[in-house]
């Protein structure tokens, strides 16, 4: 820490303040013990070892003592000096670093304390910046939740207020009269009753989608068979597969992969991205699913070969509300919230999903523990 001009001066006149004091003390002290010398010597002579330096005490002023006991007097002086000196210094400090906090508190989260300090007060001023990144790391977060909040009403709303103003406005035909026959009614119910579907999709979605986002989401644990799950999976698939002219495959270099999970929540996630290939993988031929078992953890793709995503959004896939259409149109896209929920309840397995595209295939690769018996035993 560098002081300022006036600490300085301060610092001088406190050492020359200290200095006469001990001079001072030391004066008194010798006179003090000269008048005993002087007033009760026939006291002090039967002490053999006080010698003739008691006639040299009755006798000299103080700065007539040998240069040895007057080198023994300064060396005291410049230790007590120095010691009130550094105390004074410590002050400085201390305020310095007080000012400063107080410049951090009114909002300069960026500022740190400067000049170079050593022993406690170093760990004291590292402890404050480490404190002031956490801070500003807690309020990042606290922007980032309220953003994400105000994201997520603003999507909601755009994406229920598309079928509801559709809704609105068939009903309003049909309340008005404003139909020519009953087949015209039929219509306007019909796709009011679709766009109320596609409402409450949404909200399902969403629904379900705070739910696992919450990490006190319990999780039924079961035993399972994963390449017999992915192979039913396969089976349920099969004919809208079919009807897009796409084929299901389970590729696996084993007959079985037992694991323990929810299966519920799991069957959901593979729903999902077997959702997504057959509506967006538009020019494919094949759905492949492969699992195999790495270590103690599972792993399994789904890809299919039709048309693949640029660079920049296979990145935001898993964002909510996130389509890779523009257009967001409802006839093709669904909520944008699948993936978001499938990679969130991968993460309350301890899992991860990702997703690339690698020579013309889209992958999402899954990666959950198999939490058996077996493994936990081995990894112990």
């Amino acid at each position: 820490m560098e002081l300022t001009r006036r600490e300085r001066w301060r610092l001088a006149f406190e050492a020359v303040v200290t200095a006469g004091i001990i001079f001072l003390c030391y004066f008194a002290v010798y006179e003090i013990f000269r008048w005993f010398v002087v007033t009760f010597g026939t006291v002090f002579e039967d002490f053999w070892f006080f010698g003739s330096t008691l006639e040299d005490i009755r006798t000299q002023e103080l700065w007539g003592l040998t240069p040895l006991v007057f080198l023994i007097l300064i060396i005291v002086a410049v230790v007590a000096i120095f010691w009130r000196l550094k105390r004074r210094y410590r002050q400085y400090e201390m305020q310095h670093v007080i000012k400063e906090l107080h410049y951090i508190a009114k909002g300069n989260y960026t500022h740190r304390i400067s000049g170079n300090y050593s022993g406690s007060m170093g760990n004291v001023i590292d402890s404050i910046h480490v404190l002031v990144d956490s801070t500003i790391e807690a309020m990042e977060e606290e922007r980032r939740i309220e953003q994400s909040k105000d994201e997520l009403i603003t999507n909601v709303s755009h994406d229920i207020r598309t079928p509801l103003t559709s809704i609105i406005g068939y009903l309003g035909l049909i309340e008005e009269g404003r139909y020519e026959s009953e087949e015209e009614v039929k219509k306007y119910v019909h796709t009011a009753f679709e766009k109320s579907k596609q409402m409450k999709t949404l909200v399902d979605d969403l629904f379900e989608y705070t739910t696992v986002r919450q990490t006190t989401t319990p999780l039924d644990y079961v035993t399972f068979d994963m390449i017999q799950l992915l192979e039913q999976l396969a089976i349920d698939f099969e004919l809208e597969a079919r009807e897009k002219g796409r084929e299901i495959q389970v590729v696996a270099p084993r007959e079985s992969l037992m694991m323990r999970a929810d299966t519920e929540k799991i069957v959901r996630v593979f729903n999902n991205l077997l959702s997504n290939a057959l509506k967006y993988g538009k020019g494919g031929k094949v759905i492949r699913m492969e699992a195999e078992k790495k270590g103690a953890n599972a792993v399994i793709s789904v890809k299919n070969d039709g048309e693949t995503l640029p660079q920049e959004a296979i990145e935001q896939l898993f964002e909510r509300f996130y389509r890779a259409e523009v257009s967001r149109s409802q006839e093709t896209a669904g909520t944008g919230l699948g993936l978001a929920i499938a990679q969130s309840i991968v993460e309350l397995h301890g899992g991860t999903i990702s997703a690339k595209v690698t020579d013309g295939w889209t992958d999402f690769t899954i990666v959950l523990p198999l939490n058996t018996e077996e493994t936990v035993t081995k990894s112990k």
